[in-house]
């Protein structure tokens, strides 16, 4: 008696997204990086803010940047 395994045809990905996805992709954790980065430049000190060169002021506009609003670098 032969026996035959039943199969189906079996769709493999190679795990990468297309450019296009991927290119969303990075520019939504960007985003999401520079909202996290935003929040905590608001929280720091003046000391703190001294330290890495910024008055209150810059640092205020900066932390109100919106969310979409990321470096040009973060965009390639």
């Amino acid at each position: 008696m032969t026996t035959t395994a039943c199969t189906r045809p079996v769709h493999t990905t190679s795990g990468s997204a297309t450019p296009r996805l991927q290119s969303a992709l990075h520019l939504i954790t960007g985003a999401f990086s520079a909202r996290s980065s935003r929040r905590a430049l608001a929280r720091l000190d003046r000391a703190a803010l001294d330290d890495l060169g910024l008055d209150p002021h810059e640092a205020a506009c900066e932390a109100a940047r919106p969310l979409w609003d990321v470096p040009a670098a973060w965009r390639r």
